[in-house]
């Protein structure tokens, strides 16, 4: 049986069925129906937030952050280590990435070199939460405050982890989360925004739904209302949410015991309580990393390259040398890591590891 990079978490089959019975019995399908009304209520129980919006995916949550926020032109700062939906939201808002290298440590934005990139035309910053690892946020909101600037942390990855005793997910002007089916807490597609004014929360909300209520319109608007569907499956998995994160975790100190710091990991800030939501490991040189890839995918394993290539060399933006990000996108990988993955497994991920390297 192939080992693949994550495998979803699912409910079980009668679980998941028996709170679709009262969708089939009620027949709402969508627009802000029961199931997403429950889910956004037991989602800002959990994480201890004001304002939690369901949205269809964790994209069209950037995207609506910026839009709310009023940045529809302009820079908006931010990482090239990331997947590509953070560079898209910023593009498809008619706005210019400014891309910051990121640090050594935990390859989050590296806020030393913020201030040097902002100009008259920056609107704001958007950083990652790459991997659960948290951002530095107090460098970031100190900086957003001396020159006037909106905070969008992009926690795609972030959902279960705290930092300083709250929520990842808690900071910034707005943070958004995804919840596709690759994620730690998943609802099969879905992302949500977590915004701090109620202003902004008004507008997001508009804006998610087309912009009109009933049949006054007030503003421009995308559909990003998730379905009953997905929300059922949130519904479902949602009593799991401790039990997920202990068994990663547990299958991350195995891996930690196996590997014997043989691989760079990334640093945990002390004040960080992680979500153990990837598994990422830094190899030598990219050459060592494909000859491990290639022993690996040979024994039907396949990790994953997160994230390659280093954003800001797109072809179709222009070219910001971005060194570190440039290195770690070439040497850094996924290892295998959900519910279910057997100790067997692990070690002999590790052996092919361990033979295949240079």
């Amino acid at each position: 049986m192939s080992i693949y990079v994550t495998k979803s978490f699912m409910p079980t089959l009668p679980e998941y069925s028996n709170i679709l019975k009262s969708v089939w019995e009620r027949g709402v399908l969508t627009n802000q129906g029961p199931c997403v009304q429950e889910f956004e209520l037991k989602m800002r129980e959990y994480l201890d937030v004001r304002d939690f919006q369901y949205l269809n995916n964790g994209t069209i949550a950037l995207q609506l952050a910026l839009n709310a926020l009023d940045i529809t032109e302009g820079e908006v700062i931010t990482t090239p280590f990331s997947y590509i939906a953070t560079i898209s939201s910023i593009l498809w808002e008619r706005c210019t990435p400014v891309f910051v290298d990121v640090e050594a440590d935990n390859f989050t934005i590296d806020t030393q070199k913020i201030r040097s990139s902002i100009t008259n035309k920056t609107k704001a910053i958007m950083s990652v939460h790459v991997f659960g690892y948290a951002c530095n946020i107090e460098e970031i909101d100190l900086i957003a405050q001396e020159y006037n600037l909106k905070v969008i942390y992009d926690g795609a990855h972030a959902f279960g982890a705290k930092y300083k005793g709250k929520s990842l997910l808690s900071y910034g002007d707005v943070s958004t989360v995804s919840f596709h089916a690759t994620k730690l807490f998943h609802t099969v597609e879905g992302g949500a925004c977590i915004i701090k004014d109620p202003e902004v929360s008004k507008k997001l909300d508009l804006a998610k739904r087309f912009g009109h209520n009933g049949d006054k319109h007030y503003q421009l608007g995308i559909n990003g209302k998730a379905s009953e569907f997905h929300a059922a499956m949130g519904l479902a998995n949602f009593p799991y949410i401790n039990y997920i994160i202990s068994e990663r975790k547990n299958s991350s100190i195995l891996y930690d015991k196996l590997l014997d710091n043989s691989l760079k990991r990334p640093k945990t800030q002390l004040e960080l309580e992680y979500n153990y939501a990837y598994y990422p490991v830094l190899f030598k040189c990219e050459d060592e990393l494909l000859n491990v890839f290639a022993a690996l995918n040979k024994n039907d394993i396949y990790p994953r390259r997160y994230f390659y290539p280093s954003l800001n060399q797109l072809p179709y933006l222009n070219y910001k040398k971005c060194e570190f990000s440039e290195d770690v996108s070439k040497r850094i990988a996924c290892l295998p890591l959900y519910v279910g993955l057997k100790a067997d497994e692990q070690r002999m991920i590790v052996d092919i590891i361990r033979n295949s390297a240079d």
